[in-house]
């Protein structure tokens, strides 16, 4: 008897609550987001890049403008790779070579840099190269001597660079690659001679 009066009671309860509009809601689960895919989480840091230079390797008393003897120009090939450690330093090895002669020279260069760099707007940055790297020059001097000088030492440069897309970018900077590298020859003998370049380019960040 008594599981029959339960049952009753039980039955005329659910029917009192559907005569009443009683519902039953089913309990409704917190919807879950997935924040949107940002430019910060699209690229890794790992960049890298190509460049067209106007390089200058001259004796030490003179400077890039000037154009007279002791002074030669090449068209410059530069390789380039880096990693943004953050939005505010990155680290970058430059390959550097000439692929046209103006007169007596050829040379190679190279270097690794810390690259401080700060943005001024969101697409826009200024930069910084501070460095360590190699340089070689041979080549003869308008009377056949011998031209060769082969150091490392200290590079540092100064640059901008604007984003165009989400991951290609345009750069131009001045990097001094040799400060008072002894020489068998240049256009006197055993000369002292300096190297500099202003390059044009562009980096892929992956």
């Amino acid at each position: 008897m008594k599981k029959i009066g339960l049952s009753l009671f039980t039955a005329m309860s659910l029917s009192s609550i559907c005569y009443a509009g009683g519902k039953l809601e089913p309990v409704s689960q917190p919807a879950i987001i997935v924040p949107a895919e940002t430019k910060e989480n699209t690229v890794s840091g790992f960049y890298a890049g190509i460049g067209a230079s106007v390089a200058s390797t001259r004796e030490s008393e003179l400077n890039f403008f000037d154009i007279e003897n002791g002074q030669d120009r090449t068209g410059d090939i530069a390789l380039i790779a880096g990693y943004d450690i953050n939005e505010y330093i990155a680290v970058e090895g430059r390959y550097q070579f000439s692929v046209a002669e103006e007169n007596i020279i050829d040379k190679t260069s190279w270097g690794i840099f810390a690259k401080p760099q700060y943005p001024v707007t969101e697409d826009f940055r200024v930069y910084g190269l501070l460095g360590f790297g190699g340089f070689d020059v041979s080549g003869r001097n308008h009377v056949g001597r011998t031209i060769a000088a082969d150091d490392t030492g200290f590079q540092w440069g100064l640059g901008a660079s604007y984003q165009v897309y989400e991951n290609l970018s345009v750069f131009i900077d001045y990097l001094k690659v040799a400060t008072d590298i002894a020489s068998t020859a240049f256009v006197s003998d055993n000369a002292e001679i300096d190297s500099d370049a202003f390059t044009v380019g562009v980096l892929y960040r992956f």
